[in-house]
Order: C-alpha cells, then sequence, then structure tokens
C-alpha cells in the first residue's frame, strides 16, 4: 500500500514534509506517492534517507496557498499538489492521502474527486484529543460551521465506526457538547439534536457532556459544529502550550528547581507527547469515499509522520467502507 502525501503543503515547506512522510512510511511499512513540483519534491528527497521505501513522485506543479479561496482555488488549479494526491487515491495507486496545506482546499477537492459516501450530506473533521481514559474523538473540527440537526446524527454515526475501526474502542459512547448536561441545555441546534440522537439506533448515546468532559473522557465520540468544534480544538492547543511553557519557566527558575526538574525529565517529556499536537498527526475528513488527513499547518517532521501513521490505519481499517456500511444498515434508520 502507498500514501499519498501533498509535499509542499505545511507551513514549513517540503522538505520538512517529504522527511516526515518517509519516516512514518518506514515506521507503517508503507510506500509513498508524493505530489508537488517534481523538481522541489525530487531535490527534497537527496537530502533525506528514503532507503527501504518505495518513493512514487508525481508532478504537481500548481500549489494553493493558505490565503486562497478553497473551492476557487479547486476549481482554478487542477494539477495542484493537492488534487494530483488524491487523484492518486481515486485510482487505486494509494490508499489514502495526508495534506497539511489548505484544509479547505482539501476538502473542497476531496469532495469534487472522490465524491460524498452515499448517506451522508455533509463531511466532518474528526481527530481524537488527549483525555484521562486516552483520546476522545471529536467532530466536526471546521468542516461544517452551521449545520442541521440530523447532520450531527450523521457524524456521531461517522464517529461511532471510526473510534472502533481506527482508534480500537470495542463499543463506543457517544455524548453531545453543550453548555450543561441536562437535555433542556444548549442552544436550539443541541436542543433539536439530543432527542434524534436518543432516538437513533446503532449509535450508543449518553446525553450531553460539556467542554470539561473531553479531557475527562467522559464519552468516547464527542458531536458538535464545526464553529464550536474549532473554537474547543485552537482553546485546547492554546491550553497545552501554556502549561507546557508555564511548567517549563517554574521549573527552571532556580539552580534547585533545575536539579528537580533534571531527575523529572522523562515524566515531563511524557506528559509533552500526551498534550503535543505532533503526537495525535492530523484530523480525517470523514464522508468522503476514500481516506482523507488533514495535517495541522505548522505540522513538523513529527507530525506528518504521524498523519501518514493515521492515514495507514484509515485505509488499512478501510473506514470509507465501514461507514457506508453502517449507513445501509437499518439500525441507521436510512434503509437501503
Amino acid at each position: 500500500m502507498r500514501i499519498a502525501v501533498d509535499a509542499v503543503g505545511g507551513d514549513h515547506g517540503v522538505v520538512v514534509v517529504v522527511a516526515g512522510a518517509v519516516a512514518g512510511a518506514r515506521r507503517h511499512g508503507v510506500g509513498l506517492v508524493l505530489t508537488g513540483p517534481e523538481e522541489a519534491v525530487r531535490a527534497a528527497l537527496v537530502g533525506t534517507d528514503a532507503a527501504g521505501v518505495e518513493v512514487v513522485v508525481r508532478d504537481a506543479p500548481e500549489t494553493i496557498g493558505m490565503d486562497e479561496h478553497p473551492a476557487q482555488a479547486v476549481r482554478r488549479k487542477p494539477r495542484s499538489s493537492i488534487g494530483v494526491a488524491l487523484e492518486a487515491v481515486k485510482a487505486g495507486e494509494a490508499g489514502a492521502m495526508v495534506s497539511a496545506g489548505n484544509s479547505g482546499a482539501a476538502m473542497a477537492a476531496a469532495l469534487l474527486v472522490l465524491g460524498r459516501i452515499p448517506g451522508i450530506d455533509r463531511p466532518a473533521i474528526a481527530a481524537p484529543l488527549p483525555s484521562r481514559r486516552g483520546r476522545t474523538l471529536v467532530l466536526d473540527l471546521g468542516a461544517v460551521t452551521d449545520p442541521k440537526p440530523h447532520h450531527l446524527v450523521q457524524f456521531a454515526r461517522m464517529g461511532t465506526v471510526y473510534a472502533r475501526e481506527v482508534l480500537g474502542v470495542a463499543a463506543p459512547t457517544v455524548g453531545l457538547l453543550a453548555n450543561g448536561e441536562e437535555a433542556t441545555k444548549g442552544n436550539l441546534l443541541v436542543q433539536e439534536t439530543h432527542p434524534l440522537l436518543a432516538a437513533a439506533e446503532g449509535i450508543d448515546f449518553r446525553g450531553n457532556v460539556e467542554g470539561k468532559d473531553i479531557p475527562n473522557g467522559v464519552v468516547d465520540v464527542v458531536v458538535t459544529d464545526g464553529f464550536t468544534g474549532n473554537v474547543a480544538l485552537k482553546v485546547a492547543e492554546g491550553v497545552a502550550g501554556f502549561v507546557g511553557e508555564t511548567i517549563r519557566a517554574e521549573i527552571t527558575g532556580s539552580p534547585l528547581r533545575k536539579l528537580a526538574a533534571a531527575l523529572l525529565r522523562p515524566a515531563f517529556r511524557a506528559a509533552r507527547a500526551k498534550l503535543d499536537y505532533a503526537e495525535t498527526g492530523g484530523a480525517a475528513l470523514l464522508g468522503v469515499s476514500g481516506v482523507v488527513v488533514i495535517a495541522h499547518g505548522r505540522s513538523n517532521e513529527t507530525a506528518i509522520a504521524n498523519a501518514v501513521g493515521v492515514a495507514v490505519r484509515g485505509a488499512r481499517g478501510d473506514v470509507a467502507a465501514e461507514i457506508a456500511a453502517a449507513l445501509r444498515s437499518p439500525a441507521s434508520g436510512l434503509g437501503q
């Protein structure tokens, strides 16, 4: 199996993306399809030890910038690195695609090239966030900022499949993000979605959950709209960074503290790994007919390598097919 990687997406440039992609491919025993301006990609490979990794380079002379309008750019640049990577997935040359570039463009191109899974009206971006129980899958993280109640039910179904097939949760539980645990809490969207989730077969709905319940791991899957989910994600990233910097400043404030910190360095490293976005790797775009992983724009080599791992697990779990099968099941309420 190969993973297609948009080699020119991300803030750190082609060299970092290529090095991370090769590291991830080697770790998971897969090949790569690297897309981008061929000369730049091959130059990056020269400085990377790719021994033992099958690498195919596909020339993609066009690049979609982070400031470009996603849908317009996708139509205007059919030979973009994002588009060529998705074409590799569609053609069966790659089992999944990874991009740290323009996330809106990745979503728009995925819908254009791969299409939606039958029964899914809107895609959703899903990523596992750190929790006391390990990870809590949250969706949507920005794909649909103003969804309808039935879209959130679809998100819950997709999240359930992803948590089971990729995260290894045998019987995922689902919560609806609100400003209180009571069924009467929340805005109009939450109040209208709650009874739909409660009545939905095939979803182990545990009711409303609050923001604090995400890191506490109260449920396995948390469903929300893309605006709220994206804000929650950015707050979590900011808090993790603030806590890390605060601890670092305090433990280096005196020679005695520095000595104590040296003894506790392994514990600090383990804690940092749990909170570091780079360890998550990337978020899955669920609802399209293929495996698409959207990595953080500032992804370093570690993050790209882990994003490749997310793509490999999604491809091996055949997530898109599993979601389609779940929606065809009579228990989904959507019929055959």
